[in-house]
């Protein structure tokens, strides 16, 4: 199954939040998510919905997090049995792979305006990482990694004019930033409080875990 082209609103009216699908646009009175009559779930009779069943609070919770991640259900299924390895506690380690991904950094430190278009960016090949170009939008990055812009002037000039747009980010404790430069540097693994979308991580662990 392809990647979903339909309109993105309708996801966040899904879930319930927003999902910062359309980037900037979502902050303004435009979003759907802000007009009361189109805030509900999509769909004829979703006004009536109840609170459904276990194995729907729990579906929800992951799709929300694939929805909010752009990651298939393959590749959900990759990091949640990653994180399941790992010592401690498997849905905060299960985020911190998702926050890892190469397309959310590079949409954290202001160079995109949303997480679709930071793939297509990486896909272009505008991306350095440790001065090699990386093309994989889901590359996880380490701590010591170095993430650059292509040493081309078209390439600098439409993170600049992101950047512009976009204000200077408020970028959390595990990256660091040099406008001057465009370079980044991963300081850290995130944490599950870096985590910004509200999830019940619990919830995915017992529905993947079964």
């Amino acid at each position: 199954m392809g990647r979903y082209t339909g309109p993105v609103c309708r996801r966040c009216r899904r879930e319930g939040i927003k999902l910062m699908l359309k980037g900037t646009r979502c902050e303004t009175a435009k979003c759907p998510m802000e007009r009361q009559w189109r805030s509900s779930p999509p769909g004829q009779h979703s006004w009536r919905r109840s609170r459904g069943s276990e194995y729907r609070l729990r579906l929800r919770e992951k799709q929300k997090v694939k929805r909010y991640y752009g990651v298939f259900e393959r590749q959900f299924m990759r990091y949640f049995q990653r994180a399941e390895r790992q010592k401690g506690n498997t849905g905060a380690a299960l985020l911190s792979l998702l926050e890892r991904r190469l397309d959310n950094v590079f949409c954290k430190l202001g160079f995109a305006p949303s997480r679709a278009s930071a793939r297509q960016t990486i896909n272009h090949g505008h991306v350095h990482v440790n001065g090699r170009a990386v093309s994989v939008a889901s590359y996880l990055v380490k701590v010591g990694d170095k993430i650059t812009i292509k040493d081309c002037e078209r390439s600098k000039k439409y993170v600049r004019v992101w950047l512009e747009e976009l204000g200077e980010p408020h970028l959390q404790n595990w990256l660091k930033l040099d406008l001057t430069k465009l370079e980044a540097e991963v300081l850290a693994v995130p944490t599950r409080e870096d985590v910004q979308i509200p999830v019940e991580e619990q919830l995915i662990v017992e529905l993947c875990g079964q």
